[in-house]
């Protein structure tokens, strides 16, 4: 005995003009959805972001290269230094603690997206469940 290949399935088509219409308005939703996200992505972290964190990853690497230059520089030739080493030495300490603080709030925004996706996924999710359970309810 042969086994016959399998015929596929036809996906089912909207019955009624209201399965029709809901099925559009769905589709509108994701739509208008996926272009809001689209949109807070590119807020989010789109190539301004970029660009922005290169500079002032940039200014603080300058910042903290003069500070020891000048700091190394003061010590061989004392007429050339500029801040008292303490000073130098706790400017640096402020602008690390301030880079801490940038990647700190920087994470947090990531982290937050996040989550708003996973909340969302999970609604949806919570969604076609129902849906599913009510598709199950009325077949039977």
């Amino acid at each position: 005995m042969k086994n016959k290949p399998a015929i596929p399935e036809e996906p089912p088509t909207p019955r009624s003009e209201a399965e029709f219409s809901s099925l559009k308005e769905e589709l509108r939703s994701y739509r208008e959805e996926k272009e809001k996200i689209r949109n807070i992505i590119g807020q989010i972290g789109g190539e301004e972001d970029r660009r922005r964190d290169r500079w002032i990853n940039v200014i603080f690497i300058t910042l903290l290269v003069a500070l020891l230059s000048f700091d190394i520089l003061g010590h061989f030739m004392q007429h050339l230094q500029i801040l008292p080493p303490m000073i130098s030495l706790e400017i640096a300490v402020l602008l690390v603690s301030l880079k801490i603080i940038w990647m700190i709030h920087k994470q947090a925004k990531v982290e937050h997206f996040q989550f708003w996706i996973l909340n969302s996924i999970e609604f949806r999710l919570n969604e076609v469940v129902k849906r599913l359970r009510d598709m199950d309810g009325n077949g039977k």
